[in-house]
């Protein structure tokens, strides 16, 4: 669903006013419909490894079957398992917002690379990603590599449009399809895998700290979006509103911080 103009200027001129120094895109599976900055510029985003490194290098793992989200990890070697209790599974470590180092452990045990060598080989560079890096402790991409991330999310394509492989590039529509819906039962926060249910059929992605990098899509609305915040402050929900809600509403904002995303 494309972003209406009306509706573009309006997130506009609500992220000028509270964050004159954010960064920002919103788009659907044809590509960004508006934003802000340079779409070359890169930044540091080091808040969404979880998701544009990890996530998807999982999935990998999965889709190939070399690895199981419900078996325990010792079934993978002492190394797979160190340093977790008894009985631990990827799906906990995938529903559990202090899994993420355990879980780059396990992928890089599994794949023999590290994180950030098999998201490039396996991820990025297909997507066309070229700029994306994690390295020095963090993850840097510029807006145009995160929006090309994000639509495919969307929309899966890959060299099998052309006639080439049979399958998109990661990550795949099933891994996908299995992330986005609620795998933590009756807990709360709800869960799905290193995805986080919102509003209005919603799934997020973001930073644990504010100021930090998040991102939204909406399969249900054909729509994604980012923010880099440069401030504190609630824009992460009100921005989320302005674009996904149907009327593009922000009366659900919290005063003060960030409560819902």
């Amino acid at each position: 669903m494309t972003l209406l103009s009306d509706q573009a200027d309006a997130v506009r001129a609500l992220v000028e006013s509270a964050d004159p120094g954010a960064v920002w895109a919103v788009g659907g599976p044809d590509g960004p419909h508006a934003g802000s900055g340079a779409a070359d510029d890169v930044h540091d985003v080091g808040g969404l490894t979880g998701v544009l490194a990890l996530w998807p290098a999982v999935g990998t793992l999965v889709d190939e079957g070399a690895l199981h989200l419900h078996t325990p990890l010792t079934a993978y070697g002492a190394e797979a398992a160190a340093d977790t209790p008894a009985g631990i599974t990827a799906h906990h470590l995938l529903t559990h917002p202090g899994g993420t180092a355990a879980l780059t452990r396990l992928v890089e045990h599994l794949s023999g690379s590290t994180l950030a060598e098999l998201a490039a080989v396996r991820v990025w560079n297909p997507l066309g990603m070229t700029r994306t890096r994690l390295a020095d402790g963090t993850l840097r991409a510029p807006l145009d590599d995160l929006a090309r991330f994000l639509r495919h999310v969307l929309h899966p394509s890959g060299p099998g449009d052309d006639g080439g492989a049979p399958a998109p590039a990661p990550p795949t529509p099933a891994w996908t399809a299995e992330s986005l819906r609620i795998r933590t039962g009756e807990l709360t926060p709800a869960r799905g895998l290193l995805w986080h249910p919102a509003p209005h059929g919603v799934w997020t992605h973001h930073a644990p700290t504010d100021p930090g990098p998040a991102v939204w899509i909406s399969p249900r609305r054909h729509r994604w979006a980012v923010l880099l915040p440069a401030a504190r402050g609630p824009l992460r929900t009100t921005f989320r509103e302005a674009v996904f809600t149907p009327d593009g509403s922000t009366r659900s904002a919290g005063p003060g911080g960030i409560p819902r995303v």
